[in-house]
């Protein structure tokens, strides 16, 4: 067992094998914490960033705030009612990626994948950082230390993703529901307060909202970038659409379903925020450091109280595990961007727990550094928020609108007006979203927008050039039409260190393939070391030649590549030279460090010399496992030195 075998079982736990695939698959009480908690933690932050944008305004323009939430609610339910569609016709997942690769073009859906990718990033980024928010919001002394609170969190996400979606799930569900009995307690306290006239006004309520400019123009610019502030609500509505392999079967029919659950509650519990926060007065200002939630229940079941602390805690657990929306799907999107050779076929791999592990270890480290560099702040993080969404929703639904098109022109005995009403759905869904993000890009561009709108086509590149690399390479390997020329002559050269049993194996083997001609090698680097070896190389009577090489500088590594070459040029184009390497094989990993490393250089730059085949002659030590003991293969070789 490796030296991180120990902990990585104690935190990540034992392999699953792959035919248990199926119990892993998340019934639909588990499926809504794992791929609606960024939907539903997103009510918690999205009337505040309406009431921020207003208040710059004045007191007048927070009159604004039913009929931009009214705008945003009806906005939910046109996206919620076009990717049940989505989820329905495309069971293997994908979402807006596979929607407009399939039926716009190739590009546009590397478009729609380069948005959803990088809003995922920011997804954790936001959540967590949000999360934090909450938490200093009742306790003001821990805002020094948020950068930190915010990287633990990642990696705590991070650990619990890698041990698999169900245990991830299972353990997420209870801060999401526990925020969800919250906030509807806090609803169901406020209104019969409000209604028996006892709810008393926020703390902020008494804060003065200055206007900054004023002007017909001007209130209809903050108007709609209050709007595109709100629409933060909608993040983590595709979450479900690109997860619908994660389900249990039905998969297409349970992953409606909890889109439906999922945009029910998010848009109860986002009316039910913006009306108590009305009937609060809550201000948003400088001087207030609280949250808009946290406002609200101070208000409605008092200051230190209960359910004050209640709905702090959860909000913040939700806040924080909301990227695990973001956990779920940048690996699986990644994974299926990797099929198709858009990105390192590492990432299409699953791990030992049957989870995408290098795409949760990528969005980590991506999150964390955004963390760093905005400082955790939220009012930074959320600039470049939401435009990579309405980008994927606007490219996904345009696809499912050609998608009924090609249903309706191509099957002639569908039931055509159910393709109708389906293509109108999603075509007021595509109109809407390109509104939207018009809006969004416009009044957020230059507040941070502008950052998503660079970094989507440099990632959009990037997957291009990986591609292009991935097709040059299937085509240099591609079987030719004719048999390939065997080597004219093989010529062996043997690496000696030393006269000791590896390297009479290894010259023993490459005797065995029968070369052209065999040559056992030696760098001098020590002049005395060098006559010892050849007295003892004659006495012991070895048939091979022993070819000595003097290094003046005492380097092994480049004479080596110098005999090779010149070997290699002074023969014929079919010519090839077999360099075979005898090494030790260790057991502990501390016994790696006590040999010399210099066979794992050499084989390295010998890789790049064409016509040059490289061949391991190991000897096993005697605290090297038995076979029986053995690691089971997992593509990563037994750690090697060269025998000296």
């Amino acid at each position: 067992m490796g030296l991180l075998d120990v902990p990585k079982r104690i935190f990540v736990g034992r392999p699953i094998r792959s035919e248990d695939m199926g119990h892993t698959l998340l019934p639909k009480k588990l499926a809504l914490p794992v791929f609606s908690s960024d939907a539903l933690s997103s009510v918690s932050y999205a009337t505040e960033e309406v009431l921020i944008v207003l208040g710059v305004g004045g007191l007048a323009y927070l009159a604004s705030t039913p009929m931009i939430a009214a705008a945003v609610v009806l906005l939910f339910m046109v996206i919620t009612a076009s990717y049940r569609q989505t989820v329905r016709e495309y069971p293997s997942g994908g979402g807006d990626y596979v929607v407009a690769h399939e039926n716009v073009s190739h590009n546009a859906g590397l478009v729609a994948a380069s948005a959803l990718m990088i809003d995922y990033v920011l997804t954790v980024a936001v959540s967590i950082s949000a999360g934090v928010y909450a938490m200093y919001s009742a306790f003001p002394e821990l805002q020094k230390h948020r950068v930190s609170i915010a990287l633990g969190f990642i990696v705590f996400i991070t650990v619990m993703n890698l041990r698999g979606v169900k245990e991830s799930g299972t353990f997420f569900a209870i801060p999401t529901y526990g925020f969800v009995v919250g906030i509807f307690a806090l609803l169901a306290v406020g209104f019969f307060r409000a209604a028996t006239g006892s709810l008393p006004h926020a703390e902020s309520a008494n804060l003065v909202l200055h206007a900054h400019k004023t002007g017909q123009w001007f209130g209809i610019f903050l108007i709609l970038r209050a709007f595109s502030s709100g629409c933060t609500a909608l993040t983590g509505v595709e979450a479900i659409a690109n997860g619908v392999p994660a389900f249990k079967k039905p998969q297409s029919e349970n992953a409606a379903k909890t889109l439906l659950m999922m945009a029910s509650l998010a848009i109860t519990m986002f009316i039910g925020i913006t009306a108590l926060a009305m009937l609060t007065h809550v201000h948003v200002t400088d001087e207030a450091h609280a949250s808009v939630v946290s406002q609200i229940a101070g208000a409605v079941f008092g200051a230190k109280s209960f359910g004050f602390y209640y709905v702090q805690a959860f909000t913040a657990a939700i806040l924080v595990l909301a990227a695990n929306t973001a956990y779920q799907d940048f690996p699986r999107l990644a994974s299926i961007l990797a099929q198709d050779r858009y990105l390192p076929r590492q990432l299409h791999n699953r791990g030992d727990r049957l989870v995408f592990s290098n795409g949760v270890v990528l969005l980590a480290l991506f999150a964390a550094l955004l963390v760093v560099v905005f400082d955790a702040e939220v009012t930074h993080l959320i600039q470049l928020y939401i435009v990579g969404v309405f980008v994927s929703f606007t490219l996904g639904q345009l696809g499912m609108v050609r998608r009924w098109n090609r249903k309706l022109r191509d099957e002639p005995d569908a039931d055509r007006g159910k393709i109708k009403r389906a293509r109108a759905i999603n075509m007021v869904g595509s109109a809407t979203t390109a509104v939207v993000l018009v809006i969004v890009l416009a009044s957020k561009f230059v507040k941070g927008a502008y950052i998503v709108v660079i970094a989507m086509p440099i990632l959009f590149l990037i997957m291009k050039g990986i591609n292009r690399h991935y097709q040059r390479v299937a085509k240099e390997l591609r079987l030719a039409s004719t048999r390939p020329v065997l080597p004219a002559r093989n010529h062996a050269v043997v690496l000696v260190s030393q006269l000791h049993n590896p390297t009479l194996r290894a010259l023993n083997y490459a005797k065995s393939i029968k070369p052209h001609d065999l040559t056992a090698l030696y760098v001098e680097v020590d002049p005395d070391e060098s006559r010892r070896l050849q007295e003892e190389w004659e006495r012991s009577g070895i048939d091979v030649p022993l070819k000595v090489i003097a290094s003046p500088f005492r380097e092994v590594t480049k004479p080596v590549l110098d005999y090779v070459r010149r070997l290699r040029e002074n023969g014929g184009d079919r010519d090839v030279v077999t360099v075979v390497i005898p090494e030790y094989v260790v057991g502990k990993w501390w016994e790696q460090l006590l040999h010399n490393q210099s066979a794992l250089r050499i084989k390295a730059f010998l890789l790049f010399q064409p016509g040059v085949m490289v061949t391991s002659v190991p000897w096993h030590l005697s605290s090297a496992p038995e076979p029986e003991e053995a690691v089971p293969d997992t593509g990563v070789g037994a750690p090697t030195g060269p025998a000296h």
